[in-house]
C-alpha cells in the first residue's frame, strides 16, 4: 500500500492492510523463526552490513516478521519507522538511554508506571543523569523547571494509575524552545485513541503486552518516531547492542492482535463508560477517575487530543484501605492480577 492510499483508509483497514504484502501471497504472514540469514557472496554481505541493502543478517538486529510489525505500528502511529523490543520496559529504558548522557537531565510526570519510575529515579542517577518529577498537568511548572541540560520530557497520558491527562501539544511547545525531546508512553490510549506524534511528541513508546496484544499471552515493547535517522540509531545502536530483541513468534502474535485493535478498543471504551457511570452513582464510592467524565480534571484536554477515552477506570472507596481490600477480595469475575488489555 503506497503512502497516498494509506491516507484514505481508516484505522481498522490499516491494522490489516497497512504494510507490504506477505511472501508468497500468504493471507497471514509467516513466522521467520531463524537466528541467522545467509549471503550470496562476501560482496553481498558487505552491502548488507553497510546498509546499502535492506537484507537480513541476524534476528537480534532485524527479522522479516519483526520488520512487518514495526512497519505496521509506524503506520498506525503516523510515524516513519519503529523498533520492536522484548518488553515495554526494554523500549522505555532503551529510548531513555539513547537520548541521555551523563550530566543531562530528564523531567518526568509525577505519576508513572512503577518500573519506569525505578529507571528514572534509581537507575539513571547511577550514570549521573538526573531526573525531576513534576506535575505536568501544570504547564507553568514545566516552563519554570527547564534548564539547558534538560534533554528529555517523559510522561504517560493517560497516566498509570490515576489517568491524569497531559497536554502533549503544550508540553511539546515548551520542549521545542529548549531543544528537549518529548517521549510519550501511549500504552493506555493506543494509536486507536491517540497519536502523540501528530501533537508534537518526538518518540512514542508502548508496552505491546497490553492492548496491542489483547490476548495476555505475549511480552513486547515498541518505539515509534517520525525521525528515520533516530530510529536507525535506536535499533542498531541500542536495541541490537543491549540485546532487548523481540522473538519473531511474539512479533507474529502482536501482528495478530493488531488486526482487532480498533474493534477491541471500541468495546473496552464502551465497557469503561458503563462501569464509570455505575461507580459514579454508587453510594460507597468516593471518587471515580475516568477521562470520559465531564467532571474529570483532564476531560477537556482528553477531548482535544484523543478520539476516545480508553478502557481504564480508577476509583476510590469510601472509608480508605480496609473497605478497599474487602472489595477487591470479594471480586468474582475480575481477576486480581497485574497487566491489562487482556480479554
Amino acid at each position: 500500500m503506497d503512502k497516498q492510499n494509506k491516507k484514505k483508509y481508516g484505522f481498522d483497514t490499516l491494522t490489516i492492510h497497512g504494510a507490504p504484502d506477505h511472501p508468497y501471497r500468504a493471507v497471514n504472514p509467516p513466522i521467520f523463526m531463524t537466528s541467522t540469514f545467509s549471503f550470496d557472496s562476501l560482496e553481498h554481505a558487505d552491502e548488507v552490513f553497510s546498509f546499502d541493502r535492506s537484507d537480513y543478517v541476524y534476528t537480534r538486529g532485524n527479522n522479516p516478521t519483526l520488520r512487518l510489525l514495526e512497519e505496521k505500528i509506524a503506520v498506525l502511529e503516523e510515524g516513519v519507522a519503529a523498533v520492536a523490543f522484548s518488553s515495554g520496559m526494554a523500549a522505555v529504558s532503551s529510548v531513555l538511554l539513547s537520548l541521555l548522557k551523563p550530566g543531562d537531565e530528564v523531567v518526568a510526570h509525577r505519576t508513572v508506571y512503577g518500573s519506569s519510575y525505578n529507571v528514572l529515579a534509581q537507575i539513571l542517577p547511577r550514570y549521573q543523569i538526573k531526573c525531576r518529577f513534576l506535575d505536568l498537568t501544570e504547564i507553568e511548572s514545566l516552563r519554570e523547571a527547564m534548564y539547558d541540560n534538560t534533554k528529555v520530557i517523559y510522561f504517560e497520558t493517560p497516566a498509570n494509575p490515576n489517568l491524569e491527562i497531559i497536554d502533549i501539544a503544550r508540553v511539546s511547545e515548551v520542549a521545542g524552545k529548549w531543544g528537549a525531546t518529548v517521549v510519550v508512553d501511549n500504552t493506555f490510549a493506543t494509536p486507536y485513541f491517540q497519536k502523540p506524534l501528530i501533537h508534537g511528541a518526538h518518540v512514542v513508546v508502548h508496552s505491546a503486552t497490553k492492548y496491542i496484544s489483547g490476548h495476555g499471552d505475549v511480552l513486547g515493547g515498541l518505539a515509534v518516531s517520525r525521525d528515520q535517522e533516530y530510529i536507525h540509531r535506536l535499533k542498531f545502536g541500542y536495541m541490537c547492542e543491549l540485546g532487548g530483541v523481540m522473538s519473531p513468534f511474539n512479533g507474529w502474535l502482536l501482528l495478530r492482535g493488531l488486526k482487532t485493535l480498533g474493534l477491541r478498543m471500541r468495546q473496552h471504551e464502551a465497557n469503561a463508560r458503563r462501569v464509570a457511570g455505575f461507580l459514579l452513582a454508587h453510594p460507597k464510592v468516593e471518587t471515580v477517575l475516568y477521562p470520559g467524565l465531564p467532571g474529570f480534571p483532564g476531560y477537556e484536554t482528553a477531548k482535544k487530543q484523543m478520539t476516545g477515552f480508553g478502557g481504564m477506570v480508577s476509583f476510590e472507596v469510601k472509608g480508605g484501605l480496609e473497605p478497599s481490600k474487602k472489595l477487591v477480595n470479594s471480586l468474582q469475575l475480575i481477576k486480581i492480577a497485574v497487566s491489562m488489555g487482556d480479554a
